[in-house]
């Protein structure tokens, strides 16, 4: 007998939490968060590596409504944020709610019914809405690399961190060098004999000051509300002056690179490592990071950075395409998480039985506003395709499309009705916008690949624009762009928000 409740939600980072919280404040009990792991906290849960920090300032990441005036750092660490999540469970009282150990393996449209039939190996729910909180980076992407099941030494990936496995003296090889192995990299550094980065393009990276917020500061934020929303306000629109140069205007974006070049040159003294690690391509092309010490860590004489591959891999050692092997002990991949196919691991299936794994994939990934999809009724993506940011704090992104889904449920039961669905026309309208303005931006100007982009090269990640002309466009539902199941009455714009 499956178990009934008005809503279910998949996973607890900030997209379940948050949606969880303000169904609480609008006055809804009737909920479960189903959690695959033993705890919340989605990604600042799993990534427990070395140096794994936020890299947008942590008065931007984090929730509006629940501000923290004791951040310590201008940047905090994963403990940190881990902890702030952890708290706003135990404030809201939301361990009630949650499922732990119960992972989600398929979600089912019932046409009679009207409901969402959730299953898991414990057990079956069934629901009026469906909101899917799982965000994109929670699923490690590990290549396959060539002879890797000859490797007889540990591989483990960024986010799976092995904390039982000593790195001192030994030969460690990374693969990737996106955002988590700037991170880890100098943490590691110091400790293995020897580093052999692998590289297959570099990022753009900007020195990062990650000052210490001092105890009068924290006193401040918490007697004045006021100036810890002023100094929230000073970080988001310094952080969306950078859409400007992302979207079309690419020759703002050359002080930045003017600043990463410079950046180069005084911690890399080697003329060819400079030139290893100089990118190529326009800077926001791929997402842009901050560090102050990845760079002297590629410089250190234990360190080495291969740009030519890996040809294979061997018992204990890796060879590159150049054929030279290098001895190593030790695999750690940095080398990211599946994005754009993220979805092909939930077995989602709407009207008709349509596959939203199938559709995606041969139709290409198309949501409006990258919350609902047509064919999918009463379901809720946060966070969703075309939502993601390379300038802000998707946190700002994630509020917007939970205030979004609570209008769509008033408009459902204020209507009378059973169900909505987002009208095919008005999602294509919005694919067509979308794909339109991203041909303008950077990502596809830029002159790179990235994970933004899917199978095709279609970017199905990043929204073109800025945060507060998303805001805009998700603060009140628009009814007409919905069809209701089972109405009684008319829909009509209706304009509450959470309490």
């Amino acid at each position: 007998m499956a178990e009934q409740t008005g809503v279910v939600i998949i996973g607890t980072g900030f997209s379940g939490l948050g949606m969880a919280i303000q169904l609480k404040r609008d006055g809804r009990e009737d909920f479960v968060i189903l959690e695959k792991a033993d705890d919340v906290g989605g990604t600042w849960r799993d990534n427990s590596y070395p140096g794994c920090a936020c890299d947008v300032p942590s008065h931007m990441y984090s929730f509006s409504f629940e501000p923290n005036a004791d951040w310590s750092r201008t940047f905090s660490g994963q403990a940190e944020i881990w902890g702030y999540l952890k708290a706003l469970t135990e404030k809201y009282d939301l361990r009630r709610h949650i499922r732990f150990g119960t992972e989600v393996t398929s979600a089912r449209w019932q046409e009679k019914e009207n409901r969402w039939l959730v299953g898991t190996p414990s057990g079956e729910f069934t629901s009026r809405y469906l909101v899917a909180g799982v965000g994109a980076l929670h699923i490690p992407n590990i290549p396959e690399l060539p002879g890797i099941e000859k490797f007889t030494g540990r591989t483990f990936h960024s986010a799976q961190w092995e904390h039982d496995h000593d790195l001192t003296g030994r030969k460690v090889a990374v693969v990737g060098t996106g955002a988590s192995a700037v991170q880890f990299v100098p943490e590691i550094s110091r400790q293995v004999a020897e580093l052999h980065v692998y590289q297959r393009t570099p990022p753009w990276i900007l020195p990062k000051k990650n000052a210490e917020i001092p105890p009068s500061a924290k006193r401040l934020f918490r007697s004045v509300p006021l100036a810890r929303k002023g100094f929230r306000n000073v970080i988001y629109w310094g952080a969306e002056s950078l859409a400007v140069g992302m979207n079309g205007h690419p020759v703002i974006l050359r002080a930045g690179e003017f600043f990463a070049k410079r950046h180069i040159r005084k911690q890399i003294a080697d003329p060819e490592l400079r030139e290893k690690v100089t990118p190529d391509y326009t800077l926001g092309c791929k997402r842009v990071l901050g560090s102050n010490r990845y760079y002297r860590a590629l410089a250190a004489d234990n360190a080495q950075v291969i740009t030519s591959g890996v040809a294979e891999v061997r018992a204990r050692s890796i060879v590159d395409s150049d054929g030279v092997e290098r001895e190593v002990d030790t695999i750690i991949y940095g080398t990211g998480f599946h994005v754009t196919d993220s979805f092909d691991y939930l077995d989602i299936r709407g009207r008709q039985g349509r596959d939203l794994a199938e559709l995606w994939r041969t139709e290409g990934i198309q949501t409006h506003l990258g919350i609902t999809v047509s064919g999918f009724p009463n379901a809720f993506f946060l966070l969703g395709p075309n939502t993601g940011l390379g300038h802000n704090s998707v946190v700002f992104m994630i509020e917007s499309q939970i205030r979004y889904a609570l209008d769509a449920m008033r408009m459902v039961e204020r209507g009378r009705a059973e169900a909505f669905e987002v009208r095919p026309r008005v999602q294509a309208a919005f694919n067509d916008e979308i794909q339109r303005k991203l041909a303008r931006g950077v990502w596809s100007t830029g002159g790179c690949t990235s994970w933004y982009l899917d199978a095709k090269g279609v970017n199905r990640t990043i929204w073109p624009g800025f945060t507060w002309q998303y805001w805009l466009r998700t603060r009140k539902i628009d009814p007409a762009e919905f069809s209701l199941t089972g109405s009684r009455e008319p829909a009509r714009r209706l304009t509450g928000v959470p309490r």
